[in-house]
């Protein structure tokens, strides 16, 4: 852009209580919901199990780091404190309690973190953004970026920001497809959240300046920076950022071998939290395998299963957007009513709208592609179905991705249950395979004897 370019600044989401209402065109239900989540982490993991299973490994252990055992130790601003507990957090959890003492230090500290599905992760960063876009308030130019894989992701993290910070002066934009910005004008909020594509367009079109971004959040890490994934953009986005002391802050559930070397290689000076593996099969989730003669069959026995249970709040994932369509059909055709998610050629108004009256309990069965395994919280779902088993794009069983998925339940603490539909030798071996990756017994429930599933499922 030359300098004779006139530039105006775009109006962000001021932290106001009517503009809580109305920002960002979230919903105050949907926001509501949200908050419900992030209360309930206080219902999480037995304190000393979860930090059993945590391994910290300092960048230096020369430094003075600890554990956090309530929020006044870490010295936040008070405006800051009083959202943290406006949201009824009680103490940290554990993967706050270790991880925030880093995000918060001075010099900033990188971290590359594992988290399991509902231990507060979202909140660990959400806090560190603000913390960092607050000490200097004043500077209307963005100071903290988040980037995730997908628009629904982006939208709850705004929705935890935008509580949290609500007594901050602090302003939000959500960058995300059908989130315009005007020819000419800038992004002026310290705080953005949005994906890669969308960031990526703003940058081009010089309407997004990250020259003096203080912090840089990937979430779904193991995707931001997997070669398959979303590699290529994120790198991008970061080779925009010109502070050399830019925190970077890498969250997920989980990392495969391979790009947890490369997130190694790609966050300098970086400290490590990581879960041992045999914990990260989510000891709260009942897990079982039913074994249905044929494809065609599957049909049959999901339709079986929630026109005769009571289930209760559940997700169905599927492989393909084309199986999604075929199944919400049937379902559907047999007196079902079942919403569908798909991130291929669904309109994002209409995207937004099935997941917020999912959140809101309007509609109970979700089926869903990929697209709602990572990182979406929705307080009340006790089952989920894999009625696919998930492969990769080289067709061989994923275990991050069936993690992630089984982790849309039992969260915070809850109980929940996880069927696995298979039908021939190749879904089985998958199966198995995630089985013994994970060292957590998957238990057979009957496709023919629904009143013993029923006494099964009531674990949940």
């Amino acid at each position: 852009m030359s300098s004779e370019t006139t530039t105006t600044e775009v109006t962000p989401t001021p932290f106001s209580p009517k503009a809580e209402e109305e920002a960002d065109n979230f919903k105050t239900d949907d926001i509501a919901s949200t908050l419900e989540h992030i209360m309930a982490m206080g219902q999480g993991l037995d304190d000393q199990e979860y930090t059993d299973s945590l391994h910290v490994l300092q960048n230096d252990p020369n430094t003075n780091l600890f554990s956090a055992v309530t929020f006044e130790e870490l010295n936040l601003p008070e405006n800051l404190l009083k959202g943290v507990y406006a949201m009824k957090f009680t103490k940290p959890s554990k993967i706050q309690s270790v991880a925030l003492p880093m995000i918060l230090a001075n010099p900033p500290e990188n971290l590359i973190g594992q988290a399991q599905s509902g231990s507060g992760k979202t909140a660990t960063f959400v806090l560190g953004m603000l913390y960092r876009a607050s000490i200097d308030a004043r500077q209307r130019h963005p100071q903290a970026l988040c980037l995730v894989p997908t628009r629904e992701l982006a939208r709850q993290i705004m929705a935890v920001t935008n509580i949290m910070g609500k007594y901050c002066d602090i302003e939000t934009f959500l960058a995300v497809p059908g989130n315009d910005v005007e020819r000419g004008q800038q992004v002026t909020a310290q705080i953005v959240i949005g994906t890669p594509g969308r960031v990526e367009s703003l940058i081009k079109k010089r309407q997004l300046d990250l020259k003096d971004l203080k912090l840089f959040v990937l979430d779904e890490a193991d995707v931001m920076i997997d070669e398959s994934g979303m590699r290529d953009r994120s790198l991008a986005i970061k080779k925009q950022i010109r502070n050399r002391t830019c925190q970077m802050l890498l969250f997920s559930a989980t990392y495969a071998d391979d790009v947890r070397e490369f997130a190694e290689k790609l966050v300098p000076n970086h400290n490590i939290i990581t879960v041992k593996k045999e914990k990260l099969s989510l000891d709260g989730i009942k897990q079982f395998w039913m074994d249905c003669k044929s494809q065609e069959h599957k049909y049959e026995v999901l339709s079986d299963i929630f026109g005769l249970l009571n289930v209760g709040k559940s997700v169905i994932f599927v492989q393909s957007r084309e199986t999604a369509k075929k199944l919400t059909a049937s379902m559907r055709e047999k007196g079902h009513s079942v919403g569908i998610l798909h991130g291929a050629d669904m309109q994002r108004e209409v995207r937004d709208k099935v997941l917020d009256e999912f959140r809101l309990g309007t509609t109970k069965v979700l089926i869903t592609t990929n697209v709602l395994a990572r990182g979406i919280d929705v307080l009340g779902v006790s089952l989920v179905v894999n009625f696919d088993i998930p492969v990769n794009r080289e067709n061989q069983p994923d275990p991050e991705t069936y993690l992630h998925r089984i982790g849309r339940t039992g969260r915070f603490g809850r109980k929940g249950a996880a069927i696995n539909f298979v039908y021939d030798n190749k879904s089985k071996r998958d199966l198995a395979e995630i089985e013994a990756y994970y060292e957590k017994e998957i238990v057979e429930a009957p496709a023919d004897d629904l009143e013993e599933l029923e006494k099964l499922l009531s674990w949940t």
